[in-house]
């Protein structure tokens, strides 16, 4: 399956692979573009052993991956193009390339740390320094949350949500990293606006990610219950399927805070109000990308200096989503690979 509305498509029949690191951050950044492209790719999962793993990206693929060997991930017929991120796939993107005799157009999402001769193609957010003829560069990451999927989730909405007032904002909770961590001035701040959105009246729904810790999430919960507007929010427990696209295609508004950016992309591309919660820590490469956002007008900074009425603040914005950017780069540069 391809996608028109490119002004180009991808030739009829174009087949593709996933290259899955196992980070989630990873595989939706590589499944927006291929999403977008109208593909339906196979997800390949890359688990090399520890020893193979500490040689990335330079080092070789694990022996047992090896395409001849029955049930490798890199077992063929090979694809017609294959994105991957994370640096564990570097080994097996240019294993790849070479056991196709380098017929495989390979993209690459997020810098592989290897270089621009690592694939054919390769994107990186603005904040990473990597530039090269065959490097495209955006200000967001791409995902696959896009219009169409927001759209459907807005006609069907899930009974959760449904049974909440008209007017909800979502918090959508990221967690611990190398860079940012969720202290206890954190945990109260994120548990005070929760009360403060439920006090204007509006309703709350709370998404964690796997990296959030277990106390903002307790004290999110006591902090509801306390308000005695509960029947206002919906706190996702971890259970059932997961209602993130509903939640950000029935927001309002949207506090996320300030530790992912696929998280906060993903948020921008709404055009709902995106207020920004940076949690303790910070990188200077975070805070440029948020910076940036805030200049394009989605998103402003929220904190403990917040107006009495924020939960009420709104403003407009063209939405800002780089993933058809990203997939017009990959018809026009595959195109030209494959002399069409």
């Amino acid at each position: 399956m391809t996608t028109d509305g490119f002004g180009h498509s991808l030739p009829a029949g174009t087949r593709a692979w996933v290259l899955g690191s196992g980070k989630i951050g990873h595989e939706v950044n590589c499944l927006g573009v291929a999403h977008e492209l109208g593909l339906d790719p196979e997800l390949r999962a890359v688990r090399p052993r520890l020893l193979f793993q500490a040689m990335a990206p330079f080092g070789p693929i694990d022996p047992r991956d090896a395409p001849r060997r029955a049930g490798a991930s890199l077992r063929g017929p090979f694809p017609d193009i294959v994105f991957a991120s994370g640096r564990t796939t570097v080994p097996y993107l240019r294993h790849l390339k070479k056991a196709s005799l380098g017929k495989t157009f390979t993209v690459f999402l997020q810098d592989p740390r290897s270089g621009p001769k690592t694939a054919d193609l390769i994107w990186v957010p603005e904040h990473d320094r990597l530039r090269g003829a065959n490097v495209v560069v955006t200000l967001t990451s791409p995902h696959p949350l896009r219009p169409g999927v927001l759209q459907t989730a807005r006609e069907n909405t899930d009974p959760r949500i449904a049974a909440l007032p008209p007017e909800r904002v979502a918090m959508v909770l990221g967690g611990t990293s190398a860079s940012h961590r969720f202290e206890e001035q954190d945990v109260a701040a994120l548990a005070s606006m929760a009360c403060e959105i439920l006090a204007s009246g509006q309703g709350l729904m709370v998404t964690p990610s796997r990296r959030t810790p277990p106390a903002v999430m307790d004290a999110l919960r006591k902090a509801v219950a306390a308000t005695g507007h509960a029947g206002q929010a919906f706190i996702w427990d971890g259970e059932g399927a997961n209602p993130y696209a509903q939640i950000l295609a029935h927001a309002r508004a949207i506090v996320v805070t300030g530790d992912s950016v696929n998280m906060v992309g993903e948020a921008a591309s709404t055009g709902a109000p995106v207020h920004l919660y940076e949690p303790t820590g910070g990188h200077p490469k975070m805070t440029g990308f948020l910076e940036k956002l805030i200049a394009t007008g989605a998103a402003r900074r929220i904190g403990v200096s917040r107006r009495a009425d924020w939960a009420h603040e709104s403003w407009a914005y063209p939405p800002v989503d780089a993933t058809h950017a990203i997939a017009q780069q990959v018809v026009r540069r595959y195109r030209a690979f494959r002399g069409v």
